[in-house]
């Protein structure tokens, strides 16, 4: 999987992506991530990216030349790669489907390429959306400064579902939101953590007890704390819709 992010804060995203799992994930070549620095791609003398909008109001809005032209260079960068996967554009906007599991699946599956553009200050002229974005995605119903948060967790949540990413398939098929529910409990020494022991079924060594146990406080968790994760002949008869 490759991702490339078009935006103004290139470093921030290569402090974050390089670190950890998606960091070690890179050296090992099973996936990669490139940054664009979009006003590189400026024709204004000044390096200048964003303008007034038309119709008045506070703030700059990021111009469609620029991020037109950086576009632009991603696909020469790619050629120049001898990369041709199946590329998709997304734009990270409040405006767009909000991201789940199911969509990161979705599009680990689909694709080989994402381009992803991260607006700032009030976003991008909607003309340049129009042009070469296939779809909008948000993180959640809150606004940022910029869209290069979302971009890092957006990588995230695709990356590590890449093959050799992770160990096994099995590290994140069973986990929080994948499985359906919330993931079970887990704990590790010492068995006795100022009064709290851990549970006696997880010392027992009898594995079918132990998935047994494990389903039950996965399901009795979820129904606790996230009951909208669970069909309804699955949630406790109190739990709202």
């Amino acid at each position: 999987m490759r991702f490339d992010i078009m935006t103004l804060f290139p470093d921030l995203v290569d402090r974050v992506l390089g670190e950890s799992i998606i960091g070690r994930a890179q050296e090992a070549g099973f996936c990669t991530v490139k940054t664009h620095q979009i006003r590189d791609y400026s024709q204004d003398k000044h390096r200048r990216v964003d303008d007034t909008p038309y119709g008045g109001g506070k703030g700059m809005l990021m111009a469609a030349p620029p991020i037109y032209n950086c576009y632009c260079g991603v696909l020469a960068d790619q050629l120049k790669d001898g990369y041709d996967g199946r590329r998709h554009v997304i734009y990270l906007s409040p405006g767009g489907r909000v991201l789940t599991q199911q969509i990161a699946e979705e599009l680990a599956q689909k694709y080989d390429n994402l381009i992803l553009l991260c607006g700032h200050y009030e976003g991008v002229d909607r003309r340049i959306v129009e042009e070469i974005v296939d779809e909008e995605i948000s993180i959640g119903n809150y606004v940022l400064t910029g869209g290069e948060i979302p971009a890092c967790i957006l990588v995230d949540c695709v990356a590590r579902l890449t093959e050799g990413v992770l160990a096994a398939p099995e590290c994140y098929e069973n986990e929080s939101i994948s499985s359906g529910m919330l993931e079970y409990p887990q704990y590790t020494r010492p068995v006795d953590y100022h009064g709290m022991r851990v549970p006696s079924v997880l010392l027992s060594g009898d594995h079918k007890k132990i998935n047994e146990w494990r389903y039950e406080a996965a399901l009795e968790l979820t129904r606790r704390q996230r009951p909208d994760l669970l069909p309804e002949e699955l949630k406790a008869p109190d739990d709202e819709a």
